[in-house]
């Protein structure tokens, strides 16, 4: 690749890049030196532990239905198949 072309290819680039300035008078406007700032409430640890237990909990339940829902599905696909097969075969011995 000559230097020409990688320079053409450089430039391309940079002009795909967003320019930053473009947004600094919008609505919202852009101050790099403002910090965004949270009110979050305090947990305490009773709390914190119930809400890593009901997530547990949730998750087991979740995973259990997707295990359910997985071999009823594989069950489904398999009976299909072998009615399909069966058509097959009666196909082929007549």
């Amino acid at each position: 690749m000559s230097a020409g072309a990688m320079n053409i290819s450089v430039r391309n680039n940079l002009n795909l890049l967003s320019k930053r300035d473009k947004l600094k008078n919008r609505l919202g406007g852009y101050n790099p030196e403002r910090k965004t700032e949270y009110n979050l409430p305090k947990a305490t640890t009773k709390q914190l532990k119930d809400l890593r237990n009901r997530l547990k909990e949730e998750r087991k339940i979740r995973m259990l239905k997707v295990i359910l829902l997985s071999v009823i599905l594989f069950i489904l696909i398999l009976c299909g198949f072998f009615y399909a097969t069966d058509g097959i075969i009666e196909l082929i011995t007549i």
